[in-house]
């Protein structure tokens, strides 16, 4: 199977699309044409990773956190990133998927939701469009005697489909004004004049997925040379995606008791803990890694409890003055169990391909008593 064909069915579980503007995901390293009989998944592609799927013949590493941030200058064996020349000369391709999976229903933030017990989790911030969802609105200037005709085209195009409905449009009177210029072959009026024309402005909603359709049949049905149309993104402000989760438990649960299921589910062997601990918690908010910024958000929803990878110091004071408590497993231990249910998904739909979850790849802290 070619990284190609792997790469389609990762975005099919996370779209590259959902991740935030600042990360970098996808194919990051590597040949897609390649040939994939084995993959290794990790967090972090480090030197210890490298040498790991080197031994195991891995041709495919899926990474959680992307193997290059920022643009590399230069790649040879003892830059920086050294890690990404050792790649390229191991022919191993690298895949990366973070904010991705953290966003996208399912993913790691519905994850860590679940292990609290949050009945309805809904994203906290920093929204992104459902990529499979996506609509447009195409509004298109026709003359009023041809606008059944181009209504007709583009529905049977499938535009106007909103949930139990069908045709849906809109039309409004009004007067277009155009010049034909030199080289122009208008439809009504003459060259170099000023025409007026009685219009309609028809508007109607469309998928994603038909909207080049749509635009062409528009195009087919209309009877300028040139038609005046507009297509504009409509945002869903009910059911957005984004960072975190955030809701209501579906019953008052002790702090012990959510820390003993994050324990089973994680492996954490330890947790940093701000705030009272004896606070019966009716409800909560999570985001993976470092989700210290959407903190005041958390607060101003009265939440009782913040589970995160790791806090900065005046951010845990503020938490600690707002009587919030938060959890902090470290930044990779808040992730690292997305890897079992990837490796699982992925399973089913590629045939043949060995999937193994790196041992290498681990918390860079130690935790000890001192």
């Amino acid at each position: 199977m070619k990284v190609s064909q792997i790469a389609r069915e990762i975005e099919l579980l996370a779209p590259k699309a959902l991740a935030q503007s600042w990360d970098n995901v996808g194919l990051l390293v590597g040949d897609k044409n390649q040939e994939v009989s084995r993959v290794l998944f990790a967090i972090d592609v480090t030197k210890d990773v490298v040498k790991e799927a080197i031994k195991q013949r891995a041709e495919l590493i899926i990474s959680y956190h992307p193997v290059i941030w920022d643009g590399l200058k230069k790649v040879t064996a003892d830059s920086e990133k050294s890690v990404v020349y050792e790649l390229i000369r191991a022919g191993i391709s690298v895949y990366s998927i973070h904010t991705s999976l953290d966003v996208v229903w399912g993913g790691v933030n519905d994850g860590l939701a679940q292990m609290v017990g949050i009945a309805s989790p809904e994203p906290i911030g920093d929204f992104v469009s459902d990529p499979k969802k996506d609509l447009y609105k195409l509004v298109v200037f026709v003359p009023s005697g041809d606008v059944n005709k181009v209504a007709k085209a583009v529905y049977d195009a499938g535009a106007g489909e909103l949930s139990n409905y069908s045709n849906c449009g809109f039309a409004s009177d009004g007067i277009g004004t155009f010049v034909p210029k030199d080289g122009a072959n208008p439809t009504i009026g003459d060259k170099g004049k000023l025409t007026r024309v009685n219009e309609v402005r028809f508007e109607t909603i469309v998928h994603c997925s038909r909207l080049e359709s749509v635009v062409n049949a528009m195009l087919s049905a209309h009877p300028y040379e040139m038609p005046a149309y507009d297509v504009l993104k409509l945002y869903d402000l009910h059911r957005r995606m984004g960072l975190g989760r955030m809701g209501k438990l579906s019953k008052p649960r002790r702090l012990d008791e959510i820390i003993a299921d994050i324990k089973k589910t994680t492996s954490a062997k330890s947790v940093g803990i701000v705030g009272p601990k004896n606070k019966l918690i009716r409800s909560a908010a999570v985001c993976a890694g470092t989700c210290g910024k959407i903190l005041n958000t958390v607060i101003a929803e009265g939440c009782d409890l913040y589970l995160t990878g790791e806090l900065k110091h005046h951010e845990a004071l503020v938490a600690q003055e707002a009587s919030l408590v938060c959890l902090c497993l470290s930044h990779t231990v808040s992730e690292r169990f997305i890897l079992k249910k990837l490796q699982k998904q992925l399973k089913i739909v590629l045939n043949g391909v060995d999937l193994k979850i790196s041992k290498k790849d681990h918390d860079p802290f130690t935790w000890q008593e001192i």
